[in-house]
């Protein structure tokens, strides 16, 4: 399940081809397989069961109970029926020709009538072929008129008796017989040669009938015209001409007062019964005979208008004219088929699969796949962003610098969007490479370029030199390059905002101030005459030869400490910067190395001061016993 046309008016993609060339067997399971964990596949689904046909379908029909979908296709030229409460195929049935259009005679599928392309009538039941007969000229259309049970075959050229009027043929169903055809004037055809007439001669393309309220028929012919037939007069009642082209396409309303029709110019206008002129003529904007034509109501009872060819499905608000909504296949469609107040689209189309649209502004979804509204109901909560990977976006002036202003509004590879158009990848690089065939030459060099440019970048660079502030310029400089970021024009000396902490003197860094100090412990800052930093005096043990060694040092005063075990002789007292060791790991002591006459710490003590532990016993074989170190003897 796929959303393909977002907007106002949301169209949901619930099975078809998702490529115009049908892929081998092989190759579309492979990707099945591969694409099955893929997040964009989490809610594709099969609706039904084998839906689709070896090649195409030519039209397809939904049971006025709802309960049955039937569908013509070929090659080989068969009939598929499924069951919608199963949501599976329920039998398929092969032909001797291929089917050209068919009608469910019952509210289920039990009764049907096939036409077929070799002037054959085919009436099928759930045994098999019941019946065929042959038509005397090929037929084009099938319309059933349910209170006389005619069924009326709108057919090609000219009839037998010599009148040059076209024919609707009868065929009674009650009696089994054929009756006398309608004449209706197709126009006169100048060379008249067989049964059938020439190659231009004229036909009865298509028919409608409003069953449902006063059963007029309506006929479209070849010569852009309408005629209307009454059922019980068994005459022509009224021409309705002076249209665009052939006539394709006819459909009745429900309250059978609104006649809309198709021509082959892509030409659709609505009337009204009571009026020879059209109340809404509309455009299908590209150019190809109008297939089918069907008339809708939404929930809140708005009327809309479907119309579509093989290209695209575009629904009107009949009332306004506005365009609704539109749905274009990447295949071409053949046939088109609403369930009856629903929401859901069947078409017949030139794929192998057939095509399953839901539209949940025209309808809920049918009863028989009911849950299709709530996984609508769940992406609409989803949160959409459209990628455009594969995609370049271009102006107008653009796309005419690259001679491609011509594909606007004829193909799906321009989309557009805001002041231009999104162009697909490829098609904009064979474009580029034929408006300058030097372009991968250039590129090449563009290349080059940004590769040296990236090895520049990566050189160790001088150190920019400031007024002010050297030592601390230095060391943003190494942070950038640890950093991987060599231009240090983008860090604080790029920045005007920091411009006078290396400019002006009085935002110069005292490195002696007690603030600095504190802020960076490690730093060694060497005193007025380059020196090391000072230290500070304990004046509580001074001693005569502190004097000289300050002295030695300069002005400045050195604190001195003095052990306090004297074995003999003076006291030594050394500086306590002389005695600081460098930041390196812990080494080990050696048994009798001398490492100091005393230990200082600075880690503060705890209040509660331990009790000393209690001297140990004396051993009393200390005295008498001997010590074996003491031995003279031991020495020789």
């Amino acid at each position: 399940m796929k959303l393909l046309n977002p907007g106002t008016v949301p169209v949901y993609t619930i099975a078809g081809p998702s490529t115009a060339r049908p892929l081998p067997d092989w190759l579309a399971r492979r990707r099945k397989r591969s694409s099955k964990y893929d997040p964009e596949n989490q809610n594709n689904f099969e609706l039904l069961q084998e839906f689709e046909f070896e090649e195409a379908s030519n039209c397809v029909r939904v049971s006025e109970d709802g309960n049955w979908i039937m569908s013509s296709g070929t090659y080989k030229p068969q009939f598929h029926v499924h069951s919608t409460q199963e949501l599976s195929l329920s039998f398929a049935r092969h032909t001797k020709s291929e089917n050209t259009t068919f009608l469910l005679l019952s509210s289920d599928y039990s009764k049907s009538l096939h036409l077929q392309s070799d002037r054959s009538l085919e009436f099928h039941t759930p045994m098999g072929c019941h019946y065929e007969t042959r038509l005397p000229r090929f037929g084009r259309d099938l319309a059933y008129i349910r209170q006389n049970t005619e069924v009326l075959v709108p057919a090609v050229g000219l009839s037998s008796d010599g009148s040059g009027m076209g024919e609707v043929f009868r065929l009674d169903l009650e009696r089994g017989q054929y009756l006398r055809p309608w004449q209706i004037n197709v126009g006169e055809d100048e060379a008249i040669s067989g049964l059938q007439g020439s190659i231009n001669v004229g036909a009865v393309n298509v028919a409608a009938v409003a069953e449902s309220t006063h059963g007029l028929c309506a006929f479209g012919t070849s010569i852009s015209t309408v005629e209307f037939f009454d059922p019980r007069t068994k005459g022509r009642v009224a021409v309705l001409g002076g249209h665009d082209g052939e006539v394709t396409a006819l459909d009745f309303s429900k309250d059978g007062l609104s006649l809309a029709l198709g021509t082959a110019h892509g030409q659709i206008s609505t009337f009204d019964l009571r009026n020879p002129r059209p109340l809404l003529k509309k455009d299908q904007g590209m150019g190809l005979p109008i297939k089918s034509l069907i008339h809708m109501t939404t929930p809140t009872e708005e009327r809309k208008l479907l119309s579509a060819d093989k290209r695209i499905i575009k629904i009107w608000d009949e009332h306004s004219g506005d365009l609704w909504t539109s749905i274009e296949p990447m295949v071409d469609i053949n046939h088109v088929a609403h369930c009856p107040d629903s929401g859901m689209i069947l078409t017949a189309n030139e794929g192998k699969q057939m095509h399953s649209f839901f539209i949940p502004n025209l309808g809920l979804a049918p009863r028989w796949c009911h849950f299709v509204d709530s996984l609508v109901h769940e992406m609409e909560n989803e949160t959409r962003t459209e990628t455009y990977d594969n995609f370049k976006f271009l102006t107008v002036p653009e796309l005419k610098a690259l001679s491609l202003g011509h594909l606007v509004g004829k193909t799906n590879l321009l989309r557009p969007y805001m002041h231009g158009y999104f162009v697909a990848a490829k098609l904009y690089d064979q474009a580029r490479l034929i408006a300058n065939p030097y372009i991968w030459e250039e590129e090449r060099a563009k290349r080059i370029r940004e590769k040296v440019e990236k090895e520049r970048a990566s050189r160790i660079r001088g150190v920019k030199k400031v007024k002010v502030n050297q030592k601390l310029a230095d060391k943003m400089s190494k942070r950038q390059e640890i950093k991987q970021k060599a231009d240090i024009e983008d860090a604080v000396l790029g920045d005007s905002r920091f411009g006078k902490l290396f400019e002006d003197e009085d935002f110069k860094v005292d490195e002696t101030s007690w603030e600095f100090r504190s802020l960076n412990p490690s730093t060694q800052v060497p005193g007025r005459d380059g020196a090391p930093p000072a230290a500070v005096e304990d004046s509580g043990d001074e001693s005569s030869d502190g004097g000289s060694n300050a002295g030695d040092a300069g002005d400045e005063v050195v604190m001195q400490v003095s052990s306090s075990r004297v074995q003999g002789g003076r006291a030594k007292d050394t500086a306590i910067g002389s005695r600081a060791q460098k930041y390196t790991r812990t080494t080990k002591t050696r048994p009798g190395e001398v490492v100091g006459e005393k230990n200082v710490t600075f880690v503060p003590e705890s209040k509660r001061k331990d009790k000393a532990p209690p001297p140990a016993p004396a051993d009393k074989r200390s005295d008498t016993r001997r010590s074996a170190s003491t031995n003279t003897f031991r020495r020789l």
